[in-house]
């Protein structure tokens, strides 16, 4: 994983920015709170709209970007998209409680919006 190789290859204590969509199966909130605390660590999460709420266009071939598994999914079904939504509430809270427990100054971007104003408020509130 990228955060044990930044924590057994840089030797100084650097400010290391990871950009992520942070959705993954494995539990890194370990491996984050060990490279926090050798270096700064700034998590930039970079996530899509329609991750966050599913468009109701019907029916949506997805694949995952990790295993390449892909599958149909029947976006026009209001249930579907409300279990998607819970899906994605529940990962927020547990990625801001693992950025909060691991100590790193985080900030959401949603690839539509401007970063800018985003980058802007995470500078300042770490100053």
């Amino acid at each position: 994983m990228g955060l044990e190789h930044l924590t057994n290859v840089m030797k100084r204590r650097c400010t290391a920015f990871l950009l992520s969509d942070f959705i993954d199966s494995n539990d890194f909130s370990r491996a984050l709170t060990i490279a926090n605390r050798k270096h700064d660590v700034v998590a930039i999460q970079v996530y899509d709209r329609r991750v966050a709420d599913l468009p109701p266009v019907g029916l949506m071939k997805v694949r995952d970007a990790e295993t390449g598994r892909e599958q149909w999914i029947d976006t026009s079904s209001s249930a579907v998209r409300r279990i998607h939504r819970e899906w994605w509430t529940r990962r927020q809270a547990a990625l801001s409680e693992s950025f909060a427990r691991s100590g790193v100054d985080n900030v959401s971007v949603r690839t539509d919006q401007d970063y800018v104003k985003a980058l802007m408020e995470l500078f300042a509130k770490r100053n």
